[in-house]
């Protein structure tokens, strides 16, 4: 089973909307099984809040439910039980840098290298684009499971 964390600041927009498209993407092609899919925060600022009403709106769109997530922060402990953490953006990794310590296994990854690019998610806290968020988030996601399918990790 492949575990996988998608990780940013607050975990009410960018990295449960990850989760939510991961989770579809994986359902979609009849491997949900072998995946486990989370997604947390670096900081404590949104810890217990739901997802963020525009980014639920904006996976709503595309007839994804996320009820029932709620903002939980990334413990270093996390680093043992996941695979692969799938940050946002350049802050995030140095956020997680510091809960972590290090990364010698290289599981630390951003997103959008699984589509080719090196660049950040969209912010959508900052500019109101959740629709250039979420395809960001869907190019990273699908980017990483033909990844993932290709070298036949799952």
């Amino acid at each position: 089973m492949k575990k996988i964390m998608f990780v940013c600041h607050g975990n009410i927009c960018r990295s449960p909307m990850a989760e939510f498209i991961m989770k579809k993407l994986v359902r979609e092609n009849g491997i949900a099984d072998n995946f486990q899919i989370s997604s947390s925060a670096t900081s404590t600022e949104e810890i217990g809040n739901p997802v963020y009403p525009p980014a639920r709106e904006e996976l709503k769109r595309h007839g994804i439910s996320c009820d029932g997530k709620y903002a939980v922060q990334v413990k270093k402990s996390d680093y043992e039980k996941y695979d692969l953490f799938l940050i946002m953006d350049d802050l995030n990794n140095r956020n997680i840098m510091r809960i972590f310590g290090k990364d010698p296994e290289n599981k630390v990854h951003k997103l959008l290298e699984f589509a080719g690019r090196n660049n950040n998610v969209a912010d959508p806290w900052y500019n109101g684009r959740f629709d250039v968020a979420y395809n960001d988030i869907y190019d990273g996601c699908s980017g990483l499971l033909r990844y993932l399918t290709e070298r036949e990790e799952i």
